[in-house]
């Protein structure tokens, strides 16, 4: 990991990560920066056919970090990876730059033939605690996947996804906020809150029917 390279991810974190006090404490004590660090080394051998000790490094890091990447993926500038524990990132693997992501996500594939077979993300993606995005997809600039959603289908730039499986959230404006753990705060962007809100107004019609009936039951 070159200087200028681990000088700007450790001024990403300081940026995102309000819990980031000094650049210090992000160098000692964040092991997604310490997992990226060990990945460079882990790629480096595998781009020159050292595949065995490529995969040994990636090893290491995971048993030190919990998080594990693949040293065949590729990862872009300033890919920041909050609290870490449980990430596993594929051998075909595309991330650009700016992307953020939380514990327990998998970047995975859905095949067993070779090629390409896990997903792209484009850049400043948000990826929430848990997420599953599986097989050869595309996930477009600024995406928002929201936390434990499973994605098996691309995602447009600019668009936020939640559930299982992944259904937009629909938006009149889209935002370039940062949206922790890739989930909107609002819960009427949620398209489970609009069917919600459906079976409530449906519950309270029924209720002033059944109330209706009692009342002209009593009358005769």
């Amino acid at each position: 990991m070159s200087l200028m390279f681990l000088t700007e991810t450790v001024r990403a974190y300081r940026e995102r990560d309000p819990a980031a006090r000094s650049n210090l404490e992000v160098l000692l004590c964040y092991p997604g920066l310490h997992a990226v660090g060990i990945h460079t080394v882990a790629s480096f051998c595998w781009r020159r056919g050292w595949h065995t000790l490529g995969r040994f490094i990636s090893h290491i890091g995971r048993f030190l970090t919990g998080i594990e990447i693949h040293p065949g993926a590729k990862l872009g500038r300033r890919f920041l990876i909050d609290h870490g524990m449980g990430v596993v990132v594929g051998e075909t693997a595309e991330i650009g730059d700016d992307v953020y992501i939380y514990h327990q996500v998998t970047l995975g594939g859905t095949s067993v033939v070779g090629g390409k077979r896990h997903p792209s993300i484009g850049n400043n993606v948000i990826i929430g605690a848990g997420a599953k995005v599986l097989g050869a997809i595309e996930i477009g600039d600024g995406a928002r996947i929201g936390a434990n959603a499973v994605v098996v289908a691309p995602v447009p730039a600019g668009t936020t996804v939640v559930g299982i499986p992944a259904r937009a959230v629909e938006r009149s404006v889209r935002s370039t906020r940062f949206d922790a753990y890739g989930t909107p705060c609002d819960p009427c962007l949620d398209p489970l809150f609009h069917e919600v809100e459906l079976l409530r107004a449906e519950l309270a019609a029924l209720e002033a029917r059944l109330a209706a009936q009692a009342a002209q039951k009593s009358r005769t």
